[in-house]
Order: C-alpha cells, then structure tokens, then sequence
C-alpha cells in the first residue's frame, strides 16, 4: 500500500497549500481527497506533484507492506 502522509509535511515545509494547488496549480479537489484517502492516484499527478514541491517521491509517498 501506498500512502501520502509525507506529501503534507512537504507541502507545509514548502509553504504549499491545498488552496494554492487547486486554484493556482490546477490540481483537482477530487485528486486531493483521493491522496488524503491513500487511494489509487496516476503517475502522472505524483509527477506534477514533485514538480510543483521540487522534490522527489520518496518526499511525498511511501509503501508500507500490508
């Protein structure tokens, strides 16, 4: 399983909002609630995610075996 706890440290470390990634990055809300969730989300989100925050994955995701 993967989950997304570290993407909030790096947003706030970053001084990223969820509001600024809605409004001014064009992430949708539902992507942000499905991240909250650990649900599935694409590559492609985790990839603009990293680039918005300027990090790597491992910033924002980890896997932890079930």
């Amino acid at each position: 399983m993967i989950v997304y706890d570290k993407l909030w440290v790096t947003m706030r470390d970053r001084g990223i909002s969820q509001y600024k990634l809605i409004n001014e990055y064009h992430i949708s809300a539902g992507q942000l609630s499905r991240l909250r969730a650990n649900d599935n989300v694409s590559t492609h989100t985790l990839d603009v995610l990293c680039k918005i925050l300027d990090c790597n994955i491992e910033d924002i995701a980890t896997y932890v075996d079930c």
